[in-house]
């Protein structure tokens, strides 16, 4: 009876105006290669990350940032928005 906890992202969306990229990890539990469980994490990546904690995210996250879907105009508005929002 051998039990594994893997994670494994599940999904990545592009969310919002100012183009957020929306991570879902899953956390799978199984028992002999059967599934007894998955829960799921959503975090957010947004276009004011740094360069450095974007090289922590997974490299599919990493692909997309750096795709161009984090154009100047999102950057600046996503900073606009924060800015009336403080």
């Amino acid at each position: 009876m051998a039990l594994t906890k893997t994670t494994e992202i599940g999904q990545i969306e592009i969310v919002t105006a100012y183009k957020h990229i929306q991570v879902r990890t899953d956390t799978v539990v199984k028992e002999d290669g059967v599934e007894l469980s998955r829960s799921f994490h959503r975090h957010v990546v947004a276009p004011d990350i740094s360069a450095e904690n974007l090289a922590l995210e997974h490299a599919d996250v990493q692909t997309i940032a750096n795709s161009g879907i984090w154009t100047q105009e999102v950057k600046d508005a996503w900073a606009a928005h924060l800015a009336s929002s403080g």
